[in-house]
């Protein structure tokens, strides 16, 4: 395999997804970082690698992949035996529910552009943490009783799949934005579990931030 590239901002829940899939799958991999807060995600150079100008961008086998989630499934195809997707058609569908819910329902409306735009139209700053506070509890209060109908010691049964890959950076974000989560026995549980498995302590932004 020709080296692995990617383009990685160290806080970026999306990022953080990959990192852990790539890890798990014991992919070696270079990181380039792409620093948002610095704006380096709007220029010429990156934007002629993904024009949307988000992070992740992953450069395997020629190809230039972008959108977190299809990255792990392209990885989940490129490595089956890792179980990051079951191979079973409704429990795949079962783990893509569950990590949906926080990649497409949760994270989006609580993305720094979203939360940018919304403090310019209230003109008021401390906006942010009430609106985060509030999206992120809202979604990983239903997230809790999805997983607790799923069973298993993870997400999604007894090993880690694209469920875990999606629930851990998005725990991390609730802690950081003070989010209480001492109802959400399941979640921590899961969290903890993961937190366990050297994939996900090496892919963590404390471990990873320039």
């Amino acid at each position: 395999m020709s080296e692995v590239v990617l383009y990685d901002y160290w806080r970026s829940s999306a990022s953080y997804r990959v990192r852990i899939a790539l890890n798990l799958l014991e992919i070696d991999y270079r990181t380039v970082p792409v620093n948002l807060l610095e704006g380096a995600h709007r220029k010429p150079d990156y934007l002629a690698l993904n024009p949307q100008g988000f992070v992740p961008t992953l450069v395997i086998d020629g190809q230039v992949l972008t959108q977190s989630l299809a990255i792990i499934e392209y990885l989940a195809e490129l490595r089956p035996e890792c179980r990051l997707l079951p191979s079973d058609i409704t429990d795949r569908q079962h783990v893509r529910v569950l990590a949906y819910a926080v990649a497409m329902d949760i994270h989006p409306i609580c993305n720094l552009n979203v939360v940018a735009h919304l403090i310019e139209v209230t003109e008021k700053a401390d906006a942010r943490e009430e609106w985060m506070k509030h999206f992120i509890a809202d979604g990983l209060g239903k997230l809790e009783a999805m997983i607790d109908d799923a069973g298993g010691t993870f997400s999604f049964g007894d090993q880690p799949t694209m469920a875990d890959l999606c629930l851990v950076p998005q725990v991390y974000n609730a802690r950081r934005w003070g989010v209480d989560l001492t109802h959400l026995k399941r979640i921590v549980d899961v969290d903890a579990r993961c937190a366990e498995l050297p994939a996900f302590q090496a892919a963590h932004p404390d471990r990873v931030k320039p």
